[in-house]
């Protein structure tokens, strides 16, 4: 059929290598190949549970290597992510930027002189809560069960993600050891906290841990804390939320090393 009005430009098709959302989405076995061989940030590789495609099996093992988190998700969770409805049963969420190591978050911190402050998010799933970050030196995440450095993230955070550097590891715990030992003090937010923030000496070298929204920090990071610090409150209110309380103690932080 002819276009009834010549001058209007009818719509380009889409094609599969046209996929760069402002979101960050990459559907499709080709396009995720293509994006892992060309080097692209990915954060996160979702593979339909069950199959068994050796197609896919070429892109979770290159992913992997990179260290990249791939992970099992159901029909109906790729059908919601899912732009185009081809995604083959593969889709890449792409990171706005590179992720840091724990050394270059601490050389930086060195370098402008300034006992290190950072910023731990334990299993921190809401976006909205990495934007109270500006005012540390870095923030460290876990590879499995947080907010990453997607699109989204880094709207949601009101840019916060854009601005500092973010490290990601697999093993809080572990990391947290390795900062003691290194000289930072870890201080874990907790409603039930034994020291009140205004107690607490935030003027050297620490690391500042904040739970999930849910269930606050886990055991083990839990008792990887130097002090769990609460914040005064009066009335009925006994808790913030995760960016409220991240704000709050990193303010005092910064107020303290004024």
């Amino acid at each position: 059929k002819q276009n009834p009005n010549p001058k209007e430009k009818r719509p380009r098709p889409t094609r599969e290598r046209d996929e760069a959302p402002a979101d960050g989405i990459i559907e499709g076995r080709n396009a995720v190949i293509e994006a892992l061989r060309a080097g692209t940030n990915i954060d996160k590789i979702f593979i339909m549970k069950g199959e068994v495609d050796t197609a896919l099996g070429h892109i979770a093992s290159p992913a992997r290597s990179r260290g990249i988190v791939v992970a099992d998700a159901d029909k109906r969770k790729l059908d919601g992510m899912s732009r185009t409805h081809a995604h083959q049963g593969v889709i890449a969420v792409a990171a706005v930027r590179e992720y840091v190591s724990i050394e270059d978050i601490l050389q930086a911190a060195k370098d402008k002189g300034e006992p290190p402050l950072l910023v731990i998010c334990d299993e921190l799933s809401d976006p909205h809560n990495l934007g109270a970050v500006r005012r540390a030196h870095g923030v460290v995440i876990p590879k499995r069960r947080s907010a990453g450095l997607t699109a989204v993230v880094a709207k949601t955070s009101a840019g916060a993600v854009s601005h500092i550097p973010v490290a990601r590891v697999a093993n809080l715990p572990s990391l947290l050891k390795e900062l003691k030992k290194a000289g930072l003090w870890i201080f874990g937010s907790a409603a039930d906290g034994t020291t009140p923030l205004y107690d607490a000496d935030l003027k050297g070298p620490a690391a500042i841990v904040i739970g999930s929204e849910g269930e606050g920090m886990s055991r083990l990071v839990t008792e990887n804390c130097d002090f769990l610090v609460s914040i005064p409150m009066k009335g009925k209110l006994n808790s913030l939320n995760a960016s409220a309380a991240a704000a709050i103690l990193l303010y005092e932080a910064v107020r303290q090393r004024l």
